[in-house]
Parts: C-alpha cells; sequence; structure tokens
C-alpha cells in the first residue's frame, strides 16, 4: 500500500486534518486502548505533524517534538496506525518517516521517547534502545528508548 505523507507544523493544519488526528488518537489511545488521559497537552501547537494517507482516510500520524519540549532530545510520540491499517506495514514506514523527519528538521543525531512496553520490540527493530526503567503512564507500562544517527 501506498500512503502519501504529509509534513506540517500545527498552524499549517487544516481544521479537516486537525479533527481527522484527533479523532484517530481518541480511536486508538482513548476508546481502544481504555485510557482515560488528556491528550490535548499543549504539545501539538510547538510540534510537527506526520500523517499518512489513504486517499481521504488517515491510516497513520505521529507528532515530532522538537528538542526541549518532552525531552533534552527531539521526540516522536503520539504514535498511532489506525486499526484499519495495521497489518499493511503502515506502522513500520510511518516511523522510518518520522525519524528521517527529526534527523532533517532538527538536524539532530539522537531521538527520544516514551514506548508503550509492548511495542518494545518494534522499536528495538528500528534502532532504538532502551535507556530508562519502566514506569506507568496513565496506567500503561512505558520505557524510554533512544535512537542515535
Amino acid at each position: 500500500m501506498k500512503l502519501t505523507w504529509v509534513f506540517k507544523i500545527f498552524d499549517e493544519l487544516s481544521a479537516a486534518e486537525l479533527y481527522a488526528i484527533m479523532q484517530l488518537r481518541n480511536e486508538v489511545f482513548v476508546v481502544e486502548q481504555n485510557c482515560v488521559y488528556q491528550d490535548a497537552d499543549g504539545k501539538d501547537q510547538a510540534s510537527w505533524h506526520l500523517t499518512g494517507w489513504d486517499g481521504e482516510n488517515l491510516a497513520a500520524y505521529t507528532r515530532i517534538i522538537p528538542p526541549g519540549i518532552s525531552y533534552e532530545e527531539a521526540s516522536i510520540g503520539r504514535v498511532v496506525t489506525s486499526p484499519r491499517y495495521r497489518g499493511t506495514g503502515a506502522g513500520r514506514e510511518l516511523m522510518k518517516q518520522s525519524i528521517s523527519k527529526v534527523f532533517s528538521q532538527f538536524n539532530c543525531t539522537e531521538i527520544k521517547i516514551g514506548a508503550q512496553l509492548y511495542l518494545t520490540r518494534f522499536y528495538q527493530s528500528l534502532g532504538f534502545s532502551q535507556t530508562g526503567p519502566e514506569y506507568l503512564e496513565d496506567g500503561i507500562p512505558h520505557i524510554e528508548m533512544t535512537l542515535t544517527k
């Protein structure tokens, strides 16, 4: 499957794009994962947003966070693939695109993420290494992971 990738700063997002992003994030992080938390955390406005579109359908999304906001390093967060696109390789392509965007956008050599624990192997397969102990975030086990260029 070939997705169309769009990379925009918050202020460039249309109302329809922002709605699709928030709808997908809520579908997966709140409803599917049964996790009540404040998704609109104030970081979106300072971040870049990578969307993967299949026509009019948002298939995959990440929030690209500049250094100094979540961590000292640049970060990738809110990594999500629509349930309808799982198993298609969209998630792997999403992360490859995201990693490339972080390194080129911020001219940095390291990316730090807070990964859901069950996705450790997935992130390791992309070159990330665990750099911190397991912790709970909104009731879900996470670990800090880092990728060095």
